[in-house]
């Protein structure tokens, strides 16, 4: 499903560490900054983990203070493993400095290294039970590692001891609950998070979103269901399931659960998109581009319904008409390897082989650029 599940496939950790960029710390942090140098540049975290300042936990020898100081300073300029192998030469030298395992914790999970982080920060948390600091980045170390089930009583607790944090704890919670199965306490989390009641179909819409972001496609089509049997004139209710029914090659279903959306928000731009897309396979070429032109009236800023647009034109015969309507998708979206590869189809179309030539070629290299990233 390229709109939906295949967004999410092999994605999970990235889109999880962007709604971490903006996880609340202040307050609740493990570590001590040192300041640098003036002038010094200072680096971001390694994949998006959020920066983690407060008071240093314990009182160190002084030699043993410096040598952290330096540690903590390459941590900023993004040398991790320079930071880490100034930390466990530190820990060889002298095992009773306090407070290693947590200063070793916090060097791994900033350089991404989530399990090594969970192994230290578990031993943080032995030596200090009450560090409420350590208890929450093993938390998330271990909600990054994939090991939901273990992150899942630590983050609870997260909630509890900061208010401000509630919102994003609600949504790694969420998350872990998915991954854990836990369908029930994930629409619970969710609609905390999103302010609505639990059993409302508010709720029931909002976690079947999420799921199919998870890539939990049974399961978000049970909850849509759901949600569209409590309240029928729900928006967007119809349009998941035609999704999700577009997806799975229902396309009858899909239209009718498209209409629907439509007969309840004829605003919809999105839904007119979706709903070309099946009339398309099914080879209704002439409603298919009557419903583009509303996607496109309505949002003009969208690349997908140019895209499709020309596709349908091509299978039309009409094969300036989609050459417009896929330079124009490239005008917006230069590197999309797709509208490439169908000019170039339809520049076949037109004679013109050497134009064909160019843009297939360049199709062929932004693809595979795009395969090459992580």
């Amino acid at each position: 499903m390229a709109s939906i599940a295949a967004k999410n496939t092999g994605r999970v950790n990235r889109v999880l560490l962007a709604a971490l960029a903006v996880f609340p710390y202040s307050g609740m942090a493990a570590h001590a900054q040192t300041a640098p140098p003036a002038g010094t540049p200072s680096a971001a975290p390694r994949n998006g983990s959020p920066e983690i300042t407060g008071p240093v936990p314990h009182a160190l020898p002084e030699a043993s203070n410096a040598d952290i100081a330096v540690a903590r300073h390459l941590l900023q300029l993004g040398k991790y493993d320079e930071a880490i192998a100034q930390l466990l030469e530190l820990q060889t030298k002298n095992p009773a400095v306090p407070g290693m395992a947590r200063e070793l914790g916090t060097a791994y999970y900033k350089k991404g290294d989530f399990l090594s982080a969970a192994s230290n920060l578990t031993k943080a948390q032995e030596e200090n039970p009450d560090d409420q600091e350590a208890t929450q980045l093993l938390g998330l170390s271990y909600y990054l590692a994939g090991r939901p089930v273990q992150a899942i009583p630590l983050l609870e607790k997260v909630q509890s001891w900061y208010a401000s944090a509630n919102v994003d704890a609600a949504y790694i919670l969420g998350i872990c609950y998915i991954q854990s199965k836990e369908y029930a306490h994930a629409r619970a989390a969710f609609a905390k998070m999103f302010g609505v009641d639990p059993d409302s179909a508010a709720s029931y819409l909002l976690t079947s979103r999420m799921l199919l972001r998870q890539d939990f496609g049974p399961v978000a089509e049970e909850y849509a269901t759901k949600a569209s049997a409590l309240d029928a004139k729900l928006p967007l209710a119809h349009q998941l399931l035609g999704e999700l029914y577009l997806y799975q090659s229902k396309i009858p279903e899909a239209i009718t659960q498209l209409q629907a959306e439509l007969a309840i928000n004829p605003g919809n731009a999105a839904a007119y998109y979706k709903l070309a897309d099946a009339q398309s396979r099914v080879q209704k070429y002439d409603e298919a581009e009557k419903l583009l032109q509303r996607s496109i009236w309505l949002d003009p800023t969208s690349t997908g319904p140019y895209i499709l647009l020309g596709k349908v034109l091509e299978k039309k015969g009409e094969a300036e008409l989609s050459a417009r309507a896929l330079q124009r998708a490239l005008s917006m979206d230069p590197n999309n390897p797709i509208p490439h590869h169908l000019l170039g189809q339809t520049y076949r179309d037109l004679g013109r082989a050497e134009d064909a030539e160019r843009e297939l070629k360049l199709a062929e290299q932004l693809q595979a650029r795009q395969n090459e990233k992580p």
